[in-house]
């Protein structure tokens, strides 16, 4: 299981019944925390998302609607008993932030908080199954975007063929990887007679927030869910612009260009209090567009 659960859809403040920036990327055994907008841990809790599977925490960068959730969350997984480790990946200075209230607090967490600064574009973390890696995107403060992506998953092994040829179940890692059988006489077994490709690898590429830059495509490219935002509706371009986000036909034309599967729109602006206007804009452009909307799962 891939799937993206959405906990906040809107920018700045929370309004119309719309919270701040956050979201779950969930998989069988874990679950990461993208961004961490005011009221994230209330929305965790009201769809049911369990905060012992999150074990990555990823910061895009340093506006409130984006971390103001986090000190609360971190606090609350203490108060709850957490052991696990708690890694967190976000700009350098965040780490700071978090002690200064912990400090004055007087508090202590029950469990590790490693903290891994954001500096560069490339992989940051690897784990089991899934591979993240982040690249820059272009807000007024330094900003990055993730990409989620599953790893290589092995060959599939056919059962009855296996038998057939008589290969030894031995040898059967060696047919994942792809290679040949050779029998004890020197016949090849072709691995594509006894095996099955698996699936694509899937990925997730969330944008966070960005001018309308095309630079971000070759990052994100092929990638089965596309995240970006659209703030403002095409109208107003020039407020877009001089704010550093983008509308909804922009957003459009990165997924086009990225050649993305599905995109995803959101972080959209207070002024808007009805959604509809910014679906149908970004359908003009990338017809395979669905909103943000909150406690809405995509499968990716």
């Amino acid at each position: 299981m891939l799937a993206l659960t959405i906990l906040g859809n809107n920018s700045a403040i929370p309004a119309h019944g719309r919270n701040p920036t956050a979201q779950v990327l969930q998989t069988n055994d874990e679950n990461y925390l993208i961004d961490c907008g005011e009221g994230t841990q209330n929305q965790l809790t009201k769809y049911k998302i369990k905060k012992s599977k999150i074990n990555k925490i990823f910061i895009s960068h340093l506006h409130g609607d984006h971390y103001f959730g986090l000190i609360g969350l971190l606090t609350s997984m203490g108060l709850l008993g957490r052991t696990n480790d708690l890694h967190i990946y976000a700009p350098a200075i965040l780490e700071q932030i978090i002690q200064l209230h912990l400090d004055a607090a007087n508090t202590s967490l029950p469990y590790q908080l490693y903290f891994h600064s954001l500096s560069e574009e490339g992989e940051i973390s690897n784990d089991k199954k899934i591979t993240v890696s982040a690249f820059r995107v272009n807000h007024r403060i330094d900003c990055f975007g993730f990409l989620f992506t599953e790893k290589k998953k092995p060959r599939r092994i056919l059962a009855e063929k296996v038998k057939m040829y008589e290969i030894p179940e031995a040898f059967y890692g060696e047919l994942q990887k792809g290679n040949d059988y050779v029998t004890k006489k020197g016949t090849i077994i072709a691995n594509e007679d006894v095996t099955e490709a698996a699936p694509k690898p899937r990925s997730y590429a969330y944008c966070a927030d960005t001018i309308y830059d095309e630079s971000i495509c070759e990052k994100i490219k092929n990638a089965d869910l596309v995240y970006h935002e659209t703030t403002y509706l095409k109208d107003l371009e020039e407020r877009a612009a001089s704010r550093f986000h983008c509308t909804t036909t922009q957003a459009g034309n990165i997924a086009k260009i990225a050649g993305a599967k599905k995109l995803l729109i959101g972080h959209f602006s207070s002024q808007y209090e009805a959604l509809d206007n910014f679906l149908s804009e970004t359908k003009e452009i990338f017809d395979n567009t669905e909103i943000a909307y909150e406690g809405a799962c995509f499968k990716v």
